[in-house]
């Protein structure tokens, strides 16, 4: 697969769907989940606010968004990939309280009105995206002034780094092996190569204030395996 491809980038996460929950907890032994509630908590989300959780996969992110702007506030996640949309279809139809919708979508032209929404989420997205720099632009049109954002992702790291070694280790030894034994294997051996072309924490910090965001913060998250950018705009 080449990393940033979008064809290929929704044909995975299509074939993907039906384990991508289970391999979200075994590759990350289930931290992903704390991590994006330590996202969310650092964006605190408030009552009557509306959000947009991109390449929201099979919508774990965004129900956990719904629940804290509620009353009165709403979600919509955007996906290219129609599979895991309809696995977070059901999802959110066990929670019928909850005002969030689940659209088909490119990230880099989103249906939503310029300053129509008060925060953004994205976790493990912005990596897939064919131009990084243009996701970030159309993130700081659709978001109101003093909107916020938190992009959560792998951590590109020095290449000489004992932690880039452990991470490439991990990638190698871990992700593949595990993705091979849902038959997935093709499908994540790309991840090593995403990162590559992927912009580091400083670079991103620099796309971001470069569109326009006054505030861009880029911290490492798991000593540095993954990373959370966090804007305002």
């Amino acid at each position: 697969m080449k990393p940033g491809d979008p064809e290929a980038v929704e044909q995975l996460f299509n074939d993907a769907a039906p384990t991508y929950d289970r391999l979200n907890d075994l590759l990350s032994f289930g931290l992903h989940r704390q991590w994006k509630r330590q996202m969310l908590l650092d964006l605190a989300p408030r009552s009557g606010e509306s959000w947009l959780d991109l390449c929201c996969g099979t919508g774990d992110l965004a129900l956990a968004l719904a629940r804290r702007v509620r009353p009165g506030g709403q979600v919509v996640g955007v996906d290219t990939a129609e599979a895991p949309l309809a696995l977070a279809r059901q999802r959110a139809a066990r929670e019928p309280w909850l005002t969030l919708a689940f659209q088909q979508g490119d990230a880099l032209a989103l249906n939503a009105e310029t300053a129509s929404v008060d925060g953004v989420v994205m976790a493990y997205g912005l990596r897939n995206l064919a131009d990084p720099a243009a996701g970030l632009q159309e993130i700081k049109r659709v978001l109101r002034p003093g909107g916020r954002a938190g992009l959560l992702d792998f951590n590109r790291l020095q290449p000489t780094s004992m932690a880039a070694r452990f991470q490439r280790a991990y990638l190698r030894r871990v992700v593949v092996p595990v993705a091979d034994g849902l038959g997935l294997k093709d499908h994540y051996a790309y991840l090593e190569a995403s990162l590559q072309r992927f912009p580091d924490g400083a670079s991103q910090e620099q796309l971001a204030r470069a569109v326009g965001f006054p505030l861009a913060r880029h911290r490492p998250v798991a000593g540095g395996l993954m990373g959370l950018l966090t804007l305002r705009s």
